[in-house]
């Protein structure tokens, strides 16, 4: 069985010619308004409204409302946050008290040391 894809897929090539034209259409448009010199002369300046733009500041500002924990994103998270902490702390104690057991021992001269307070 062969695994459903969560996109749909276009193969109609009427479709694919009307979204290209519509693609094209909103591109020109937005060239035309960005690149019009009187634009600010009448008083229509300020930004122009990018619908894509928009959209994705919608979705990041309302991304934590529909967020759902599950299995996959609390591992994912521990992987990412609480092992790297966790490896780091033990590979620095591990290295700190390797250091203080030579110089504890007098393994290492007071003059060869990096930091003369330890």
């Amino acid at each position: 069985m062969a695994s459903a894809s969560p996109f749909k897929t276009i193969t109609d090539p009427e479709i694919i010619k009307k979204k290209n034209a519509l693609r094209k259409a909103v591109s020109e448009e937005y060239i035309k308004n960005c690149s019009n010199p009187y634009r600010n002369v009448k008083m229509e300046g300020g930004t122009l409204f990018d619908v894509g733009v928009q959209r994705y500041m919608s979705l990041k500002s309302t991304q934590y409302e529909f967020f759902k924990p599950t299995p996959k994103t609390s591992l994912l998270g521990i992987l990412l946050l609480v092992v790297p902490y966790c490896t780091l702390t033990y590979v620095i104690k591990k290295e700190r008290d390797r250091r203080e057991n030579l110089i504890r021992t007098g393994q290492v001269a007071y003059r060869d040391r990096g930091f003369k307070f330890a």
